[in-house]
């Protein structure tokens, strides 16, 4: 059962990242609960015991919708804790604990780098039809996003990929700037799940849907698979996999933005 609680403590005993996420274990609480703790902060609690972090930090939270979120998350596991299926505590835990140590300059640094090999910008030379395809699915992408933001990206069938101007790295550089460090931390793990820049960036400005977007990144391996079929459940699996962490990224940077946003307006207030 989900519910609001008050004043709640003790630690819940995660050791290590790898150990805790990529592993099951037996479920040991009833009830998950979120409360308003220090500074404002959202805290969840399993059974009045307050989440902690796998490095040992309390589990707070700036926005109250991501904590009903989180919290819905283990409130929803059944008698086996699944927590690779948990993408928003893992993305919590990531921006609480900052196990890499990077900062904000660090992570714009290391997503830039994701448009030198964009999905979206290598194109084959063959078969025709999938030559035609990428032309007809990524072109209108890599159009709106010239567009929205006055840049260059192109596309090549080179294996070196096409030449990302000085100015369309400036620009994107400037956009993540504008993103909180928790957003980054989202927007981040979204671009590594589609291999794409673009893609990311129009999923989060609204101008694709998370199906669309997972389709586009897919979308050789999908003609692959029209011409010559494939093991049904394993596509399904990987495909239905692919959505929820690209869905849950995406949801983790809109709610992180807004959270800041509206902290921003009440501090100018």
């Amino acid at each position: 059962m989900l519910r609001q609680a008050t004043r709640l403590c003790t630690r819940f005993p995660l050791r290590s990242y790898t150990r805790s996420y990529l592993s099951e274990r037996k479920k040991f609480y009833q009830d998950v609960s979120i409360s308003q703790g220090e500074g404002g902060l959202f805290e969840v609690s399993l059974d009045r015991r307050k989440l902690k972090t796998p490095g040992g930090k309390l589990f707070a939270v700036a926005s109250e919708p991501l904590a009903i979120a989180v919290a819905t998350e283990w409130d929803s596991q059944k008698d086996t804790l699944k927590f690779y299926t948990m993408h928003l505590t893992t993305l919590c835990n990531t921006a609480i604990d900052n196990p890499t140590q990077r900062n904000k300059e660090q992570i714009i640094t290391a997503t830039l780098k994701y448009l030198e090999t964009d999905t979206v910008c290598y194109r084959v030379e063959e078969p025709q039809g999938l030559v035609e395809l990428q032309k007809n699915e990524w072109d209108p992408v890599i159009q709106w996003i010239e567009k929205r933001y006055d840049v260059e990206i192109g596309s090549s069938s080179s294996i070196a990929g096409p030449t990302i101007p000085q100015k369309t790295r400036d620009t994107f550089s400037q956009h993540l700037a504008s993103y909180g460090f928790w957003a980054l931390t989202g927007l981040e793990f979204v671009i590594t799940q589609l291999k794409s820049v673009v893609l990311p960036f129009a999923l989060i400005d609204r101008h694709l849907t998370v199906e669309k977007a997972v389709l586009l990144s897919r979308l050789e391996e999908e003609y692959q698979i029209q011409r010559w079929g494939s093991v049904e459940w394993a596509h399904d699996y990987d495909c239905q996999e692919l959505r929820s962490r690209t869905a849950a990224g995406t949801l983790f940077v809109h709610l992180c933005s807004e959270a800041s946003t509206i902290k921003q307006k009440l501090l100018q207030g």
